[in-house]
C-alpha cells in the first residue's frame, strides 16, 4: 500500500505506520520479529526483566531481523518504602493469602526503571527506537540515547503532557486514549476520570505539538488505523490485537479470558501495581477495588498481590491475574503476528478507499 503520510515511515525506516504495543509480559522477541519483518515497528518491553534477559531478547530480536524495532521502558520514580501502608494493604490481603496457602510477607517481583546500566544495553544493541511510559529518563540519559542517534518517543495523556514531551526532546508521541489496555501513561495527572478517550485526545495533540502523533487505545483493525490517520495522527500502535497471535507470550487463561471478553469487560484499576491500568474485570479486582486509595504506591503494590497470581493460575483461576486488555477485546485475532499487519494494512486500505468514495 502506498500511504500518503510518511512522517512516521521515513523517521522509523518502516513500510507501514503501525506499532506493535510494548506490553510487559505479554510482548516476546518473535513478535517482535515477525511485526518488524512485516513491515511495522515491532517492539519488546524491558519493565519486567532483569539485564540479562533484556539482553537474551535484544539478541534474540538482532539475530532474527535486521528492521527496525522498538525497546520499552518505564520512567517512574521508585517511591519511598511507606511500611504502615504495606502493612495495612496485605492485611486486607490476608484472607487471600490464607486462601491459598501463601506465606504472609511473601514478596512478588517489581517493575525496574530506565537507568543508566539499562541505557547501557540499549547502546550497546542499538535499536532504531526507545519508547517510554509515564515520563521520560533524566536529562543526562537522554542525551547518550539521542547522541548514538536513537529515536525517543513516549505516551501522553494528556495536551499538557503532549507538549511536555515535546519539549523534553521527543521525536514522536503516542497519544493513549483512556481505552489502551495496561498501564495508564500519565505523570503529569492523576486523575483518571478526567482522561480523555483516543477520538477526543488525538486530534487535540495532533493540534498542539509539531511532532509526529501515534494513535494508541482500542484500535484493533484497519478500520480503527483509518480513523487515526483521518484524526492527524501519522499512525497508530496496537496492543490487544496482538495478544492472541501464538508468538505472545499471554498465557492460557488470559487467553480464555480475552476470548469471553467484551466492550463492557474492562475497568481501570490500581489494585495490581499501584498505578491506573485497564483490565478486565476479575474477583480481586470487584473486591478490592477498582480503585483503591490504600493500594501502595506503584510498583510496591505487585509485591503484596502478585504471590496470589501463581496459585490461584494453578487451580484454573483468574481470580489474581492481571487479565490486561484494551475496550475493544473482540478485535483480538488468532494469527501470526506477521499476518495480523498484512491484513490491518488491507483493511486500512479499504477503508481510506470507503472514505474517499
Amino acid at each position: 500500500m502506498k500511504w500518503q503520510d510518511r512522517r512516521l515511515l521515513d523517521l522509523f525506516g518502516i513500510d507501514h505506520p503501525i506499532l506493535q504495543a510494548p506490553m510487559a509480559g505479554v510482548t516476546s522477541p518473535q513478535m517482535a520479529i515477525a511485526t518488524s519483518e512485516a513491515g511495522a515497528l515491532g517492539s519488546i518491553a524491558g519493565a519486567m526483566l532483569t539485564l540479562d534477559g533484556l539482553r537474551q531478547e535484544f539478541q534474540m530480536v538482532k539475530q532474527g531481523t535486521s528492521r527496525p524495532f522498538n525497546v520499552n521502558f518505564f520512567v517512574h520514580k521508585p517511591p519511598a518504602v511507606d511500611a504502615a501502608r504495606d502493612a495495612a494493604w496485605r492485611k486486607k490481603l490476608a484472607g487471600y493469602y490464607d486462601e491459598l496457602g501463601v506465606a504472609a510477607g511473601t514478596k512478588g517481583p517489581s517493575r525496574a526503571a530506565f537507568d543508566a546500566a539499562a541505557c547501557d544495553l540499549v547502546l550497546e544493541f542499538k535499536p532504531r527506537v526507545a519508547s517510554f511510559h509515564f515520563g521520560l529518563p533524566d536529562e543526562s540519559l537522554m542525551q547518550r540515547l539521542k547522541g548514538a542517534g536513537i529515536l525517543v518517543i513516549a505516551s501522553a495523556t494528556t495536551v499538557e503532557e503532549a507538549r511536555w514531551l515535546e519539549a523534553g526532546g521527543v521525536d514522536a508521541i503516542i497519544a493513549q486514549g483512556a481505552e489502551a489496555g495496561g498501564h495508564r501513561g500519565m505523570f503529569l495527572v492523576d486523575d483518571v476520570s478526567r482522561q480523555a478517550g483516543t477520538m477526543a485526545l488525538v486530534p487535540q495533540v495532533v493540534d498542539a505539538v509539531k511532532v509526529p502523533v501515534i494513535a494508541a487505545g482500542g484500535i484493533g483493525d484497519g478500520r480503527g488505523i483509518a480513523a487515526a490517520l483521518a484524526l492527524g495522527a501519522a499512525g497508530a500502535q496496537i496492543g490487544t490485537a496482538f495478544m492472541l497471535t501464538p508468538e505472545a507470550k499471554t498465557g492460557a487463561l488470559h487467553r480464555a479470558a480475552l476470548k469471553m471478553a467484551n466492550d463492557n469487560s474492562t475497568t481501570l484499576t490500581n489494585v495490581f501495581t499501584g498505578r491506573p491500568a485497564r483490565g478486565i474485570v476479575n474477583r480481586i479486582v470487584s473486591e478490592m477495588g477498582p480503585m483503591s486509595a490504600e493500594a501502595p504506591a506503584f510498583p510496591l503494590t505487585a509485591e503484596a498481590t502478585q504471590p496470589l497470581r501463581g496459585p490461584a493460575e494453578a487451580r484454573g483461576s483468574t481470580d489474581f491475574t492481571p487479565l490486561w486488555s484494551g475496550q475493544a477485546p473482540t478485535l483480538a485475532r488468532e494469527m501470526l503476528a506477521g499476518e495480523l499487519v498484512k491484513t490491518m494494512v488491507h483493511e486500512t486500505a479499504s477503508a481510506l478507499g470507503r472514505l474517499s468514495g
